[in-house]
């Protein structure tokens, strides 16, 4: 199926604007997209009319000009009508917001749009769905721009059979300063599913990670879904739900979808190195360090911190998550005790995890680094930064990187997620080095490394 359409549109139809109701769905897609993004939207209604000095089309049939995507906001079921007057039309696809198939048990009048779709070849999500958000193209969401944080633009695609759990997703990758590049809400997901989606994000070059929030599959495809991810070339990344006796019920009357049997499909995962996240917080930590190095690494982590507590927390974290630390070279040690300032050169560790002290500088931190880098038993940098600690500068962020830049060798930071501090942050993240607001969620980057290296 070519997806350019939904997911890259010129032109858009929203069926189903209400012409009493300024709050119905139809109507909040209908002027987000009319006038706040480049996709020229066109209203649809039966009645026909005038909706704010714009002409109401009474079918998709009505608009003169070719349309590539229509957003279907109508009762289910007028949808099958619908859908064929956008196949009659020749439009490239559509986002089928309604809801009411077989999440209410109307398995039959979604197995009708699904034949008519399949038979003329028309790719659609839904569905029961909010649909697609696409940075700087369209969004079909159904809620208030206003009240929506949007990511900014970036490389991580998001597929989700749950809309609010995209869209709380997405308010986390903001906080977290992760980009998207593209976020689907795929619903009942009864035309275009996951396997779909892994084939469009493995061909986009605007995306390096892909990622899924998954309730169930049909029968086998669960199977099929690992095997197109281990082709995949780029780090896929999963968040299974259906867990428990009563998460498979919630699963079923959520989007019908078979929840099946996790810790098959979780054991399997970890054989063909799909990373699966726990929780929704491993989900956002995963998701920007892959943004980052998209490749793995085996996840022998060298662990630099300003205070002996962050490190054994960190150590503590590396252990729970099975991520080694292993002894550095004494010829390591013996180079980075040269380099430091003579003040705290006899009062600092440099077992792993180093600890620098609170009275460290940045040349101390920025030498402790290099020289670690340069390690043979060291896969990854875990930097366990302490913004206040009166040695370290605001350009501290900026001249990390750039050691992990001349190193070749991936860096993950910790610096606590304040205001204050952004400068420091954003000297890490403009150099695509990834940072966590806590010790445990920079142990879970370097987790993520692991889980995605190759098998």
């Amino acid at each position: 199926m070519d997806l350019k359409n939904l997911f890259r549109p010129s032109t858009m139809a929203v069926i189903g604007v209400s012409t009493s109701q300024d709050n119905h769905p139809a109507n909040v897609i209908y002027n987000k997209n009319h006038l706040r993004y480049p996709v020229k939207t066109f209203p649809v209604n039966p009645k026909g009319g005038i909706l704010n000095r714009e002409i109401l089309y009474k079918s998709v049939g009505h608009i003169q000009e070719d349309i590539d995507m229509a957003v279907i906001a109508v009762r289910a079921e007028h949808v099958p009508k619908v859908v064929e007057q956008c196949i009659k039309k020749g439009v490239g696809g559509a986002v089928i917001i309604s809801g009411g198939f077989s999440e209410s048990g109307n398995f039959d009048l979604q197995k009708r749009v699904v034949d008519i779709a399949k038979e003329a070849s028309f790719p659609f999500i839904g569905p029961n769905c909010l649909g697609i958000y696409a940075p700087d193209y369209v969004d079909t969401f159904f809620l208030p721009g206003e009240r929506i944080i949007r990511p900014d633009k970036g490389n991580v695609g998001f597929v989700s059979q749950s809309g609010g759990v995209l869209v709380d997703q997405m308010v986390k990758f903001a906080g977290q300063g992760i980009g998207v590049s593209l976020a689907v809400s795929i619903g009942n997901k009864a035309h275009i599913r996951e396997t779909d989606m892994l084939d469009w994000f493995d061909r986009d070059l605007a995306t390096k990670v892909i990622t899924f929030y998954i309730e169930g599959f049909e029968k086998k495809e669960g199977r099929k879904f690992i095997q197109k991810a281990e082709q995949c070339s780029k780090p896929v990344v999963v968040l299974k739900a259906g867990k428990s006796r009563k998460g498979i019920e919630a699963v079923s009357s959520h989007t019908a979808s078979l929840a099946g049997d996790y810790r098959v499909f979780s054991e399997i995962m970890k054989q063909y190195c799909v990373a699966e996240a726990d929780n929704e917080y491993e989900l956002t930590s995963f998701c920007e360090a892959l943004s980052c190095y998209p490749k793995g690494i085996n996840a022998n982590v060298g662990i630099i911190s300003l205070s002996g507590g962050h490190g054994v927390i960190a150590a503590d974290a590396c252990e729970l998550y099975g991520i080694s630390i292993p002894a550095i070279d004494q010829e390591t040690m013996d180079i980075i005790k040269g380099k430091l300032s003579p003040g705290i050169r006899d009062i600092v560790s440099l077992e792993n995890p180093l600890d620098l002290t609170g009275s460290s500088v940045d040349s101390d931190i920025v030498a402790t680094a290099r020289y670690l880098s340069r390690d043979k038993n060291i896969d990854c940098v875990l930097a366990l930064l302490i913004p206040y600690s009166p040695g370290v500068s605001t350009d501290i962020g900026a001249k990390l990187s750039q050691v992990a830049r001349n190193e070749d060798k991936p860096m993950i930071a910790y610096v606590p997620n304040e205001d204050k501090y952004k400068i420091i942050i954003e000297g890490f993240e403009l150099n695509n080095i990834p940072v966590a607001s806590s010790v445990e969620g920079a142990v879970l980057m370097a987790k993520a490394l692991k889980r995605c290296r190759p098998c």
